[in-house]
């Protein structure tokens, strides 16, 4: 969904330019309010687990409860930019827009609703003048925040064979085929925001998807992945676009950057067939 809410809204001039980012700010402050953004959606959703909600009931809040926060703050601090999410209806006055936000306000809505797991996410990221420019991803039930504006320090890799992180329920053929090739094992856990943490905090070595996902499971952990040093790719090894009129984008690779070839030269090869 895409906005230009001024005239609507009756923001005056001044009172838009006061919340807008100063020149030569612009993308620490849009990395701060990323996080801020997570973080309060984050906090809605541990307590709408609390609310008493189960199963579907709870899926549907979590969704619902954790866009309206998102949708509500945007509407407030940027109002003259365009929004992606996915609880909301695309617009193609995105595709025009120099600034759009790229949002999944519950991603891992399957272990949100199952009682005790903490593999799930809020995705927030900004696209602007054709690449990302900032995200971030809150893991509410661990107490976390991950974004571009402060990003972690990627640890020292451990010994061992390469670790690949994957759906711990609908696990892709590819990377099955994938983990043979390298001898590597495979770790299962929720959400794509939860997977790519997993590799910028030593946990994993990669994390390679190829079974369909759409720009807002990928946009803010790529950002944040980017911001860390990580390698990110298509599994072809070519540049993930965002923005783009078909929001889908069905395949990524963010992996520790000593192991991109390695890893990008077998995700290549079994892409050809």
């Amino acid at each position: 969904m895409s906005r230009n809410r001024a005239a609507a809204t009756g923001t005056s001039d001044s009172a838009r330019a006061a919340r807008s980012p100063r020149p030569g700010a612009v993308v620490n402050a849009d990395a701060q309010l990323a996080r801020s953004l997570a973080v309060e959606a984050g906090e809605v959703l541990v307590q709408i687990r609390r609310g008493g909600f189960s199963g579907s009931s709870l899926k549907a809040a979590g969704d619902a409860g954790a866009q309206a926060v998102l949708a509500r703050r945007l509407d407030d601090d940027r109002p003259d930019d365009a929004v992606l999410s996915e609880e909301a209806p695309d617009d193609a006055a995105r595709l025009t827009a120099a600034r759009v936000w790229i949002i999944d306000p519950l991603d891992g809505t399957r272990e949100f609703s199952e009682p005790g797991r903490i593999d799930w996410a809020v995705h927030v990221a900004l696209w602007a003048d054709g690449d990302l420019v900032a995200g971030a991803v809150a893991m509410p039930a661990d107490g976390v925040c991950y974004c571009t504006d402060a990003p972690p320090k990627l640890p020292e890799r451990v010994d061992g064979p390469l670790r690949l992180a994957v759906s711990r329920t609908r696990p892709p053929a590819f990377v099955a085929e994938l983990a043979e090739r390298l001898d590597a094992v495979l770790v299962p856990m929720g959400s794509a925001g939860v997977k790519c943490a997993s590799v910028w905090r030593g946990e994993t070595d990669a994390y390679v998807h190829a079974g369909g996902q759409f720009e807002w499971d990928s946009a803010a952990p790529v950002a944040v992945a980017r911001s860390v040093g990580l390698h990110t790719s298509r599994i072809d090894g070519t540049q993930l676009r965002y923005n783009q009129p078909d929001p889908r984008l069905p395949d990524l690779v963010v992996c520790r950057p000593e192991l991109a070839r390695t890893i990008v030269t077998a995700t290549a090869a079994l892409a050809q067939g």
